[in-house]
């Protein structure tokens, strides 16, 4: 029962549509397999807007991670708190943090409201934030997770994550927060200094803060597949999501593939890919997927926005999404997603725009290269 519930695929169904089973090319992970290969398969109607929070991913602990969630990276700290507010409202119930944006004492207080204000309970929130890189020596990793709980106003997150598997020289709190990627911004030439800490040395602290209660599920970000082998040598817990970027123009299969064998969910962030990046001069309009013929062609049929096909992609793909706004009504638009579905050569014409192209590179803003 709980490999059918990790593994089953749902679409909406719609008149007209065709179920065809066949049991004579089931391929099963265990070779050689004894026995009978066996489809199973149900007929529903499907998820509809009324039951988008009931929309998840199972991690290894049993735990549900909502499928749409709202990214808080760039949202303005005047508007933090209204957001989390309207963004509950509309249903959403996952908020992605992290120390590196600047922003989670002002996230914290939207959290407060619609908990004070009885919108939801603190069991039905799902709250990430991100463990950041001058943090990663084992004596600075549970200060680290502190500091976010007092800015969060929470007692426990729903998930902790490496931000990036880069290591750096330990920054105290009280000099700057959030650290940044330069050691001392101010000086006439700013640096980044790395420092040599194993990441089995800060997956052991993670470790700790499950077992405190601190924290109920660990995971990474932009890891890829040789660094994730190399964590699962020796991890006792083993990463429960991978948050990487995921678009039409990075579909990152191999990766997806992979996690996907080791029982690892995947979050993609700038989910439109270049959208965020345009005002930091790390892209330009010419790389909006939001202006693809086959994303607009398959929009206007649909009757859906843009976002909407894409973002129902993501979703297709048993991926998480954690698309970035603080507009009300596209909060409303980024999850109104499960009301149609994509066909599969619909999903196909749109993985196939991949470029393998990464606007969020260390190797080329810090010049750290992680995944060459």
């Amino acid at each position: 029962a709980e490999f059918m519930d990790n593994e089953k695929v749902s679409f909406v169904w719609e008149e007209g549509d065709v179920l065809i089973v066949d049991n004579t090319v089931t391929m099963h992970s265990r070779q050689p397999f004894q026995g009978e290969r066996r489809v199973c398969a149900s007929i529903f109607k499907g998820l509809g807007p009324e039951s988008k929070e009931a929309a998840s991913l199972t991690l290894t602990t049993g735990d549900k991670m909502p499928l749409v969630g709202l990214g808080m990276w760039k949202v303005p700290k005047n508007l933090c708190g209204d957001t989390v507010v309207s963004a509950v409202k509309a249903g959403y119930r996952c908020f992605d943090n992290a120390c590196d944006y600047g922003n989670e004492t002002q996230v914290g207080e939207g959290l407060s409201k619609v908990l004070e204000q009885k919108l939801v309970t603190r069991d039905q929130l799902w709250i990430t934030s991100k463990l950041w890189n001058t943090y990663h020596e084992k004596q600075h990793v549970r200060a680290a997770c502190l500091k976010s709980l007092k800015d969060l106003n929470l007692d426990y997150l729903d998930l902790y994550l490496i931000h990036f598997p880069i290591a750096q020289k330990f920054v105290p709190f009280e000099k700057r927060y959030p650290p940044e990627w330069s050691y001392d911004p101010d000086a006439k030439n700013p640096k980044i200094i790395q420092v040599p800490v194993p990441i089995q040395e800060t997956w052991e602290a993670m470790e700790a803060l499950v077992e405190e209660g601190l924290v109920k599920n660990i995971g990474v970000c932009n890891f890829s597949c040789a660094l994730l082998r190399e964590l699962l040598k020796t991890a006792k817990i083993k990463p429960a999501v991978n948050q990487v970027e995921l678009h039409p123009y990075l579909t990152q299969e191999k990766l997806l593939k992979f996690c996907r064998s080791k029982g690892i969910q995947m979050t993609g962030f700038s989910s439109f890919g270049a959208m965020s990046y345009v005002e930091l001069n790390m892209a330009t309009k010419a790389d909006f997927v939001l202006d693809e013929k086959v994303v607009t062609d398959i929009a206007a049929k649909k009757n859906k926005t843009p976002a909407q096909v894409v973002l129902r992609w993501h979703l297709q793909r048993g991926t998480a999404i954690i698309p970035k706004t603080s507009k009300e009504h596209r909060l409303k638009e980024n999850i109104d997603l499960f009301g149609f579905s994509l066909s599969e050569n619909e999903m196909n014409v749109i993985s196939a725009l991949n470029k393998n192209k990464r606007f969020n590179d260390p190797g080329e803003f810090a010049d750290i290269a992680i995944y060459d």
